[in-house]
């Protein structure tokens, strides 16, 4: 069986009604509260059978495609030195000529904590339980998000020189900014653990589990990293406008501000915000001692999936024009 990129989108527009209708018979218990407004609950459902239509494409990718999987990660392995070079690089980059270096991965959280607690704590007030512990949870969500795409956008542009000199394949260098980010991220989760410890916030063993949405944030951010260090080689302006962007994602984001605020159908329409979801779950594990339901973790593999395959299909489809346009 021969799936080509036409066949897969043909399937994709196939399945997502297949598995809409069966998907309105679930019980709450996965679906969630059958609300009386189904303007409210029927995207919900839209997009749980967009994330299985998601999943079975991949599977049948990586079943009837696996010789094009297996070039792809054969070329990964190839050239898996220069990938760990990159990362090392732009690890190195980030706190070159510093005194106090890499410590700065975990004092840059902590200053910025200790900040946003004064001023929300005290000039803006929010009664939120444990607030430093609730705001760097956000914070290392939304700034590992915002550091890595913001990085990764210049990524082609800045690696001109290499690419019109040598064959390397051009995911390599969005990935690396996407990879060292995610170092960086580690060290701020040790900033987060030292939070915890000190304000004595319950120590829950859900905290063994943030590995999960810090995955699911990672594969996100990987796609909109592809995809935007695609499009910027073809529009310089978005370089400027994505600043923009990411501030306005971070007031979209209940980082200082409680999801209490919310009522009626900004619920909803904040719900949209990938972001949100993430540092919900998040926040589900470290603060709260919950693991997020069945419903939480398909909304945050859908926007993960679909981040990652509209990313790499628009990479991957422009990268043979980037030499014209550099």
């Amino acid at each position: 069986m021969v799936l080509t990129k036409k066949k897969l989108i043909i399937l994709m527009f196939i399945l997502v009604p297949a598995y809409f209708f069966p998907l309105l018979l679930l019980p709450e218990s996965v679906i969630g509260h059958r609300d009386d407004n189904m303007m409210l609950f029927t995207p919900k459902v839209l997009f749980l059978a967009v994330t299985a239509a998601i999943m079975t494409i991949f599977a049948l990718i990586f079943i009837f495609r696996n010789d094009y999987v297996k070039a792809q990660l054969d070329t990964l392995n190839r050239f898996k030195y220069y990938l760990r070079l990159l990362i090392k690089r732009d690890f190195n980059a980030r706190y070159r000529k510093s005194i106090l270096g890499v410590l700065w991965s975990l004092l840059n959280p902590l200053l910025m904590m200790i900040v946003m607690t004064l001023v929300f704590s005290y000039m803006f007030r929010f009664e939120i339980e444990n607030f430093p512990v609730y705001l760097l949870s956000g914070m290392i969500i939304y700034s590992f998000f915002s550091e890595s795409t913001t990085l990764a956008m210049h990524s082609v542009i800045a690696s001109e020189g290499v690419i019109k000199k040598v064959y390397v394949p051009k995911y390599m260098f969005p990935l690396s900014r996407v990879i060292s980010s995610l170092v960086n991220l580690l060290f701020s989760s040790i900033t987060f653990l030292l939070v915890v410890f000190f304000t004595r916030a319950p120590l829950n063993w859900t905290l063994l589990l943030i590995p999960i949405p810090i995955f699911y944030t990672f594969i996100f951010s990987l796609g909109v990293a592809m995809l935007i260090s695609s499009l910027a080689v073809f529009f310089r302006d978005l370089v400027h406008l994505y600043s923009v962007f990411t501030l306005m994602l971070m007031y979209l984001t209940p980082i200082f501000w409680p999801t209490s605020e919310l009522s009626g159908i900004m619920v909803y329409i904040i719900g949209f915000n990938p972001l949100f979801q993430f540092v919900n779950y998040f926040r589900y594990l470290a603060l709260w001692g919950t693991v997020p339901d069945l419903w939480t973790n398909f909304v945050c593999i859908g926007f993960a999936l679909s981040s990652l395959c509209i990313g790499t299909f628009v990479f991957m489809k422009q990268q043979d024009k980037y030499i014209l346009h550099l």
